[in-house]
This record gives C-alpha cells, structure tokens and sequence, in this order.
C-alpha cells in the first residue's frame, strides 16, 4: 500500500475518531487502550496514527518509564492506577502492567513467582475496572520473526531510527521462543470475556494500523453527535496599523 492510499483510507477514520472523541467527552466515558506486542511489531506507529487529529486532553498516552525504587516496593500493579481514564478520557497505553507477563519475565526482571502471582491477579484487576465502568480493549501486535529482523537491521542502519535501538532489544532479540511462550501463557490466562485480547499481524504496518483503528471503532459503542451550525461572526480589520519594531524574523529558507 502506498503512502498515498495509506493516508485516503486513514482521513475518513480519522473523523470518526474525531466523532468517537465527542462521544466519550459529552457522555464521560471512560475507555483504556492496551497495546503490547513484540519488539518492532509497530505499537507506536498506531499510536501516532490513531491521536494524529484528536485532542491530547482526551486522548492521553501513557509509556511510564522504568519503576523507580519506591515503585518497585509497591503492589506491582499501583503505579499504573493513578493513569487509568477518568470520565471523559481515552488513556492509551504503550506497554501497560503486561510488562511483567512479557519483557520483566523473559529478561528476568521478575522471579517466576511474581510473573505466576501477576497471572493469577492480572483478570481480578481488569474486573475491577471494568466493573467501575472503564471500557478495557486490549490489542497485542504481532510480527513476523522475518520482519522483526529487517526492521532492527533498519535501525541500526538509519541515522533517523537509531535512537529508536535500545540494548534491551538487542538482548530480547535472542529470546523469540521465550517471548513466545511468554505470550502464549499470557493469553492463557488473562484472555477473558470481560477483557479479551485481539491479537492484530502488521507485517504489513499500514494495513495494521488502519485495521485496528476499524476494529476500535466497531468496539466502542460511540454514536456521533449531531454538529452545531457555525457561522463566523464579523470582525473588524483594518482599523489598526502596526507599528514598525525590530524583530527577528526567521530566514525564508524555502
């Protein structure tokens, strides 16, 4: 697909964001967004396609940095409570409290035991937020261990995309297996009908972003709102004549 088809199929869905946007404000719902996945699989290119053209203080986007030493010696799951959607908000998270059933359990980051307890907690909790009426969607993105390779070959090699190279995805990049199990036994667990996962393939990263766009869309129960008439009142212009001052102006390059 090209970039110029990608962006005719994006701008439609774009305004039913936008419509989704005045629904949750003007009716105080309350939706989180979960996207986990491999390494490269794309979360943060959905990202920025789906808040492209909607309002940062509806949609919030929530990548909490590594724990801290107090947070470390908290309940494992309190530090992402204080981010979770008020009324009126949608708070998408990339990479949320499954970082202990992935990258903390695969990298030993965790003990066994603490992965098997967040298990065990991980569905009482989603309950819990469901049942105080939080809309839970939770997408896991998937690539091809083809694709992965080529993209963090990319990486390496585009001074525009380096920064994006972490030493932990080189280390995770020997562990495919055990990110695979690691993935399979999440899915086991915490793949519930009252916050099921949707698994999404973006080998094809255009395709995958406007998919799981779609598919948010069809899951929240938005209805779009009926839009004011809106006429530009009159102004006044001409009446006023600035005054010559010194200012630095910024050369016209182009």
């Amino acid at each position: 697909m090209t970039n110029k088809e990608f962006r005719k199929h994006l701008k439609p869905l774009h305004a039913e964001l936008v419509a989704m946007q005045e629904w949750v404000r003007s009716t105080g719902a309350k939706v989180c967004i979960v996207f986990e996945g491999r390494d490269t699989a794309g979360k943060g290119g959905v990202i920025k396609s789906l808040t492209e053209r909607v309002s940062p203080r509806v949609f919030r986007v929530v990548a909490l940095p590594t724990p801290t030493e107090r947070e470390k010696s908290q309940m494992y799951m309190q530090r992402y409570v204080p981010h979770l959607p008020a009324a009126g908000e949608v708070v998408i998270f990339d990479r949320s409290w499954y970082n202990r059933a992935g990258v903390e359990r695969v990298m030993g980051f965790c003990t066994e035991e603490q992965a098997q307890q967040f298990l065990a907690d991980a569905p009482e909790f989603e309950r819990a937020m469901v049942r105080s009426g939080i809309l839970l969607i939770k997408y896991w993105l998937e690539v091809s261990e083809e694709q992965q390779t080529l993209r963090l070959q990319s990486r390496i090699d585009d001074p525009r995309k380096y920064w994006k190279l972490s030493p932990m995805d080189l280390k995770s990049y020997t562990h495919w297996d055990d990110y695979s199990r690691a993935r399979d036994d999440m899915f086991r667990y915490t793949d519930t009908g009252w916050a099921p996962w949707y698994v999404a393939n973006t080998d094809d990263k255009k395709r995958g972003r406007l998919d799981i766009i779609t598919h948010l869309l069809d899951v929240v129960p938005y209805a779009p709102l009926e839009a004011p008439e809106v006429k530009l009142p009159k102004r006044t212009v001409g009446e006023y004549e600035s005054p010559s001052l010194a200012l630095n102006r910024v050369p016209a390059a182009f």
